[in-house]
């Protein structure tokens, strides 16, 4: 089994997949990519049947090698990349062959990026997953020099692919569908939620992000509210009437009102949105919501039609003179007589 090594590492470096649903009535939240559509294109790009695991860098990068030829994919937050010194375009697949040296440095919009090897991180899986949960302490940050398995590249000679990504990495517009306890919130309240205009705060990771916001504290008729269940996606407010969004490794249970749910759709821009970064949201009702669902299967079906070969740049290419650019040769006299 191939080999890729970490010579350089970020502080927020771990091995995501798509996490373990279904297991909330075990005490554990599904986890995996804080950036799921990212996996997905991974996935296109590499021409897979299903996403697999990778490395997801939290603001900063890395500095990787392979023992084997093997194709890698570098999707969400646009981060600084190059290979072997040459610079190398975001949202693609490349070729990295033994004794090459892929280096990733800081983000230049968002916050986790990807890097996914074709052949999918093959370390020990828990529970089904090989993700990295650490709210659940399941497996932990990687550091420099770690050295980690991988699988056979099922097509190592297919050609570079790129895709134009769903723009998500400057905030926006997010879509809300109403949820369980949204009528505990009443009308004024609620409207002023979705007039109010919002800004990523410093506080957050992987299990949530708080909201920044100029104006009086949002309140709620909860005052003896149970816990219940609680899933990514879903705005608490809390005591002093400030909303999170949560994420994928938020807890399975919890006692502070929702004001509603970010669809699926939208979560990526929630995730990938930096500190100062502003966000607005407008409510959706349920059947608007159940209309706008799709499947991520059906998503990697069409972000699959989406990927095309990736043409590169001449002034990129160091050895330009050593390709044949000539197909055939003709005499010139071939239109005469």
């Amino acid at each position: 089994m191939s080999t890729l090594t970490l010579h350089r590492c970020g502080p927020g470096i771990a091995v995501q997949d798509m996490g373990r649903p279904n297991r909330l009535a075990e005490g554990l939240s599904r986890g995996g990519a804080a950036d799921r559509l990212a996996m997905l294109e991974a996935a296109a790009l590499l021409g897979l049947p299903s996403p697999v695991a990778g490395l997801e860098m939290a603001m900063l990068g890395c500095e990787v090698s392979v023992t084997e030829p093997t194709r890698i994919a570098l999707t969400g937050a646009t981060m600084q990349a190059s290979l072997n010194g040459d610079p190398v375009a975001w949202n693609t697949s490349l070729l990295l062959a033994p004794g090459d040296r892929l280096t990733i440095g800081a983000a230049r919009a968002g916050v986790y990026g990807y890097l996914t090897p074709a052949g999918g991180i093959q370390t020990a899986a828990l529970i089904g997953s090989v993700a990295t949960h650490l709210t659940a302490g399941i497996g932990r940050l990687l550091t420099q020099g770690d050295t980690l398995p991988i699988g056979k590249d099922p097509n190592p000679d297919a050609p570079a692919m790129t895709l134009t990504p769903e723009a998500r990495l400057t905030g926006g517009t997010l879509r809300v569908m109403p949820g369980p306890q949204s009528s505990l919130f009443d009308d004024p309240t609620r409207q002023r939620f979705y007039d109010t205009a919002f800004t990523r705060s410093r506080t957050g990771n992987r299990q949530g992000v708080r909201l920044d916001f100029d104006d009086a504290p949002f309140a709620s008729g909860t005052g003896n509210l149970a816990s219940d269940t609680i899933q990514p996606g879903d705005i608490q407010m809390t005591g002093d009437g400030t909303p999170y969004v949560l994420l994928s490794e938020c807890q399975t249970m919890g006692g502070y009102p929702r004001i509603g749910t970010v669809i699926p759709q939208d979560l990526p821009c929630v995730a990938q949105a930096t500190p100062g970064t502003s966000l607005k949201f407008q409510e959706l009702t349920l059947e608007e919501a159940d209309a706008l669902w799709r499947s991520e299967a059906d998503t990697l079906k069409a972000l699959r039609k989406q990927v095309a070969p990736l043409r590169r740049d001449p002034h990129d290419i160091p050895d330009l003179l050593s390709y044949q650019l000539i197909g055939g040769v003709i005499r010139g006299d071939e239109t005469e007589g």
